[in-house]
């Protein structure tokens, strides 16, 4: 008996140790640092982006701004390339994601539910953009977070209204697209308010995605881009999640006039303001994913990657990836063993317990129940950033006798699934995934390893 407790054993570290290594090769492909400066290219006076060109010997002043987890490591790529040419500028980053800096300030903000210090710099940000003249150049470094992060109240809305409805919206299974179309019509950043703001100066704004399908008025709630929403969907979300009785008065009252044609929509596609705006994304989910399937087939897996476009309730996900685990672990399909089947997104969570963990720890609780006694399977979800939910853990994972030694100290998996408490589940079996700040964040890979190699 203790052999077999040993071979288990060896098998599920093999296993642990194979599914962090993937993990940790899609943070490189996806850091920040690097994406920008793959971008961002200088030749003596001329800068190129994106396609676009720009004369920096025509060009007076040169401001960066920003905000998101990513945007400290952003910045530093473009102090590194251009130099003193960088007059002034401001990011917003999430508390613990900062870098040393020179010409770029920072200011670390809270996230997910904003605070005072976003609050501040968000209309330092705004000062920056309006300071702007049309022989200038806007740098904007947009990644995830950058809504919550850069939160600027319409008139009328209080900073503790938009904390009240992110609270509301995060909790009540809202995805990011509904998310994000009732944050930019509260705001005077979001939704193209920067990129108005900047006119008539040109605006570059490099992107990391964090969004399915990478909408660019989306990531953020798109700053610097042509809203496709408008009030009338965002008061449909409010609706559709049953909220609408739950967002402060002020909000509502203001999605409501803005339905009536009362309140000035958004800037929209074909608004001339954004003739002298550039958008580029820089990185995104798909990075990560081919990466950790490039990852895998070197450690001698047959990577497979179903979509980089996942998302759904996280513990549907988690049965879904515990019922194609099933599969390759019992039939060689869709891909023979040793597999490893990759995918990425960002789930949701209903909360209905009182617990503590996230969508990523959540989807692999889900997981762990249906792949019960399976051999030589793992089911990794994890976030980008490092962070998942309000926890220290970038998400869990989980092997074919997870339920097996959870009963065996007296836990039961589904009651801890029922209370959302996922992260006291996996932090009692060891089998949380820790990384702290990534400094990036390109939503979540999700990963299935099956078969001895």
């Amino acid at each position: 008996m203790a052999s077999d407790e040993s071979r288990t054993a060896a098998e599920r570290n093999r296993l642990r140790r194979d599914a962090l290594d993937i993990f940790k090769e899609a943070l490189v492909a996806v850091d920040p640092y690097e994406a920008v400066k793959a971008r961002l290219r200088r030749e003596g006076s001329i800068l190129a982006v994106g396609g676009r060109s720009y004369d920096l010997a025509r060009i007076e002043r040169i401001f960066v701004v920003g905000a998101g987890k990513a945007s400290a490591r952003m910045a530093l790529a473009v102090e590194d390339v251009l130099g003193d040419r960088v007059t002034a500028g401001l990011v917003n980053v999430k508390y613990g994601h900062a870098e040393a800096l020179r010409k770029v300030r920072i200011r670390e903000a809270g996230h997910p539910v904003p605070d005072g210090a976003g609050l501040e710099g968000a209309r330092e940000i705004l000062d920056l953009a309006r300071a702007a003249g049309e022989n200038d150049l806007v740098v904007c470094l947009i990644s995830g977070g950058g809504s919550s992060l850069m939160p600027l109240p319409a008139p009328g809305i209080e900073l503790s209204d938009k904390q009240r409805t992110t609270q509301v919206l995060l909790g009540c299974g809202a995805t990011i697209h509904e998310m994000n179309a009732v944050r930019k019509h509260i705001s005077l950043v979001k939704g193209g308010g920067l990129a108005r703001a900047a006119a008539p100066a040109q605006v570059v704004s490099l992107i990391l995605s964090d969004v399915i399908g990478d909408d660019l008025d989306v990531i953020a709630s798109g700053p610097t881009v042509p809203d496709t929403s408008t009030f009338a969907l965002a008061c449909e979300a409010l609706e559709r999640h049953g909220v609408r009785d739950r967002i402060p008065d002020a909000v509502r009252r203001r999605l409501e006039a803005g339905v009536r044609g009362e309140v000035p929509e958004t800037p929209k596609p074909g608004d001339p303001l954004f003739k002298n705006v550039a958008n580029i994304i820089v990185a995104s989910n798909a990075t990560a994913v081919d990466a950790a399937a490039r990852a895998a087939e070197g450690l001698g897996y047959h990577p497979l990657v179903l979509s980089s476009c996942i998302q759904g309730e996280a513990r549907e996900v988690g049965r879904v990836m515990a019922a194609i685990a099933r599969e390759v672990s019992t039939t060689d399909r869709p891909v023979a063993k040793p597999a490893c089947v990759l995918a990425g997104g960002e789930t949701t969570v209903t909360l209905r317990g009182t617990g503590l963990g996230g969508r990523n720890q959540e989807l692999a609780l889900a997981a762990a129940l249906d792949i019960e006694g399976l051999p030589d399977v793992l089911v990794l979800a994890a976030g980008t950033d490092g962070t998942d939910g309000p926890t220290d853990a970038a998400g869990a994972m989980a092997f074919g006798d997870t339920v097996t030694r959870a009963r065996e100290v007296g836990m039961s998996p589904r009651a801890y699934l029922e209370n959302n408490d996922s992260y006291h589940f996996f932090k009692a079996l060891g089998d949380l995934v820790v990384t702290g700040p990534t400094r990036t964040n390109v939503m979540d890979l999700l990963l299935i390893l099956a078969g001895p190699k």
